[in-house]
């Protein structure tokens, strides 16, 4: 396969969402062209004539269903498992004069189909290495500041080939950072914000935004799993759901539950943070993140819009939309479909 093409990952099932962000988003910034993809392959091939320009005009950071992003260089269909290395070193020669890479990755879709292709991946990634370095296409010792290489597996016999920017997209494997279930969450919603606050802000960002002693609101609280991350950050937090949150957090001293509903309540004066999961459609909710924007209630914000089963990307993109317009302010505003994440994406907001 020779035409250009953008790569990207994704959570299998949301291929559709994926393929109709990049076609839209791109033929906006002028490089219109057409995705191909299989329902629950997790990847999407996005066609268009100069993949490496299309892959600067839609960064990383701004897409919200890719989990990563590759400017592919080489579809290699067909290979032989006695030696996948060849035909990988040939497609590179290709291109010219070696120009070293500063890692390897290797990877496969995180599907059904990919899942089993892991070992074949670690396995193969030992064996490619050298053989790469002793040909000049590999670093002699991994330097992250340069352009990575990928081989991502989606059978035994066909990879595809690809490049990626470090600072221009994601800096784990397959795209999903790994987090540990802390034994003392109430639940496994904490793995989302602290997933959000790793992904959607800065390291710099986050030294500035999250700080001891922060006030916070959580809205939707029970039975607590985003207040314990809150709290662990050194906030002191209001809770306001109706249901029971887990002793510990009481016990805390950090932590004031408030029996309310998390759609009416308002704070007395503004708060450092608002956090949100309530469950509710996609629509209320942005407009209740943007009443507490608009009313100064909050200084910042992380909150999670469920999306329905058919046209999610619509929206999405809609709910964002209307959003930044009732917040009637200019929005820092950052979404992304965390592998934490469901039916739903996560979204950062702060006033620019």
């Amino acid at each position: 396969m020779t035409d250009s093409a953008l790569f990207c990952l994704c959570r299998a099932g949301f291929e559709p969402e994926l393929a109709a962000e990049l076609s839209e988003r791109a033929a906006n910034a002028g490089h219109p062209g057409y995705a191909r993809t299989q329902r629950n392959s997790g990847y999407v091939e996005f066609v268009v004539e100069d993949a490496a320009a299309a892959s600067r005009a839609l960064p990383w950071s701004a897409l919200i269903f890719a989990r990563q992003k590759l400017v592919r260089l080489a579809d290699l269909s067909g290979l032989d498992p006695s030696d996948r290395i060849a035909p990988i070193l040939a497609a590179l020669d290709a291109y010219g004069e070696p120009v070293a890479f500063g890692e390897l990755w290797v990877e496969h879709p995180d599907s059904d189909e990919g899942k089993p292709l892991a070992g074949l991946a670690r396995s193969f990634g030992n064996a490619l290495r050298p053989a790469l370095r002793k040909a000049g296409w590999l670093s002699k010792h991994d330097d992250p500041r340069k352009p990575r290489l990928h081989v991502v597996f989606l059978a035994g016999d066909h990879a595809v080939l690809a490049q990626a920017d470090p600072d221009d997209g994601a800096p784990w494997p397959l795209g999903i950072p790994r987090l540990k279930m802390h034994p003392d969450a109430p639940s496994r919603s904490a793995l989302k914000l602290e997933e959000a606050l790793l992904t959607l802000l800065t390291p710099d960002e986050r030294e500035r935004r999250v700080r001891d002693n922060m006030q916070a609101a959580d809205l939707g609280a029970a039975p607590g799993g985003w207040t314990w991350v809150l709290m662990r950050n050194g906030m002191k937090v209001t809770s306001v759901d109706n249901g029971p949150l887990r002793q510990a957090l009481l016990d805390s001293g950090r932590v004031d539950h408030l029996r309310a509903d998390g759609f009416t309540w308002q704070p007395k004066r503004t708060l450092d943070w608002m956090v949100c999961d309530m469950v509710e459609s996609p629509a209320r909710v942005a407009e209740r993140m943007a009443t507490w924007f608009r009313e100064n209630w909050c200084r910042q914000a992380i909150f999670n819009l469920k999306l329905p089963m058919k046209k999610r990307w619509e929206e999405t993109r809609v709910c964002l939309e209307a959003f930044e317009y009732q917040t009637h302010r200019p929005m820092i505003v950052r979404a992304r479909q965390l592998y934490h994440d469901r039916e739903e994406i996560t979204v950062f907001a702060a006033p620019r």
